[in-house]
């Protein structure tokens, strides 16, 4: 018996794309999600199960190397599988590939279980018995970049807020949402193709919350940073393709 991996396909639709025909980031991290849901279900602590407990897994940090480009037809298969817990950080890999075989994409995240009412961190052993045997797959696909340095001295380029058409179930802007409203950072005619993006996201962004967007340009990319007051919420780490 193999390493355990789940496999799950997506037809791309015509809402996939942005104005460049190039795949939407949000895209990317959508599939990357629907992806790692439907195997925690497969292994016994998706949402379902956790809701029973008024446990949740949050996101913490996305990292995702750009390989090739997706196209409107295109199927992507999404492989993703969890690799072994440490302390109270729960990682997961994703290899994104069209029907050709060819790897569009390779993506690290890293999770933390939240007790829900508290909000405080819970070890894998909260899981019991479907954390004993849970099958953790130990290969890493790259060595992710978890640290996204501040945007100081950047400069702000909008403000807006959290409406509820932007929250999930845990009553938060979902982490997909993330990657337009920091990618809004660039209008148009200066939006960058990317070869690597990274988010980390440091707080909940909730209903109502004011959003201010800095950006500052570096060498081969941009540090973009989403702060409500003066407290960052979520970090953002571009990469160019050149």
């Amino acid at each position: 018996m193999g390493a355990y991996c789940h496999k799950r396909s997506f037809p791309l639709r015509y809402t996939d794309f942005d104005f460049r025909d190039r795949l939407k980031i949000s895209t990317l991290l959508s599939l990357a999600q629907e992806s790692a849901a439907s195997s925690a279900d497969e292994l016994g602590f998706g949402y379902e199960a956790l809701k029973q407990k008024n446990y949740g897994f949050i996101t913490v940090n996305t990292d995702c190397i750009l390989l090739s480009p997706a196209k409107l037809g295109d199927t992507l298969t999404v492989e993703t599988w969890p690799l072994p817990p440490r302390h109270v950080i729960f990682e997961r890999d994703y290899r994104i590939s069209n029907q050709m075989g060819e790897i569009i994409a390779l993506l690290a995240s890293r999770w933390c279980l939240i007790d829900l009412p508290r909000f405080v961190m819970l070890p894998p052993t909260a899981l019991g018995a479907v954390n004993d045997r849970c099958p953790y797959n130990s290969e890493k696909l790259f060595e992710p970049k978890w640290k996204i340095e501040r945007a100081e001295g950047g400069r702000e380029v909008y403000r807006t807020a959290v409406r509820q058409s932007l929250c999930d179930h845990y009553l938060h802007a979902n982490n997909t949402e993330y990657a337009d409203l920091f990618l809004d950072c660039f209008g148009m005619e200066e939006f960058p193709a990317l070869s690597r993006f990274r988010i980390a996201y440091q707080r909940q962004a909730k209903e109502g919350a004011e959003l201010t967007l800095v950006r500052r340009d570096t060498e081969d990319g941009a540090v973009l940073e989403m702060r409500e007051g003066d407290s960052p919420v979520a970090s953002c780490g571009l990469t160019f393709a050149r």
